[in-house]
């Protein structure tokens, strides 16, 4: 069980702080001239499968095996652990289907071209879906530090 917390932390600091890694970067490419915005995207797209998608990945299968692994348990109807694994998997899902493929194709396309305009709404979408999946990745470890540490509801201590 140790080994799958470990990893379930080591997965969710990759993909939170990757993905706060391309919200920054993603601001700074606003004050940046069109010319350095094809790097931008070919960073961002890097950070994304790089680092936020296998920590994403790591930290829902190392979830799941934690979850079966305290299916037994009378701490499996904490609220707090309720709202981290949904919010979690929800997040996931996000990330994965979304974000992810829109970075790596963000990465294929020439933002000065013919795709100028379909390159300024694919990084408008991929930054609203990125925020509303951090702020869920947030949410999920806000529900894990007060199901561990006082969430009350019969918390795991």
């Amino acid at each position: 069980m140790v080994a799958w917390l470990f990893l379930h932390i080591l997965g969710f600091g990759l993909w939170l702080g990757g993905g706060i890694a391309l919200l920054l970067n993603g601001l700074a490419a606003d004050k940046e001239g069109r010319p350095a915005l094809e790097l931008i995207l070919r960073l961002q797209s890097g950070i994304a499968r790089i680092v936020v998608a296998p920590g994403a990945l790591l930290t829902t299968l190392s979830g799941l095996m934690l979850t079966f692994g305290n299916i037994h348990s009378p701490t499996m109807g904490n609220p707090w652990m309720a709202a981290m694994q949904g919010l979690g998997i929800l997040a996931a899902l996000l990330t994965l289907s979304i974000s992810v493929p829109a970075a790596a194709r963000l990465a294929r396309l020439d933002p000065m071209g013919q795709h100028a305009a379909f390159v300024d709404r694919l990084r408008s979408r991929q930054r609203l879906v990125g925020l509303v999946s951090l702020a869920m990745g947030l949410v999920a470890l806000l529900g894990g530090a007060m199901y561990r540490y006082g969430g009350g509801g019969g918390g795991g201590g």
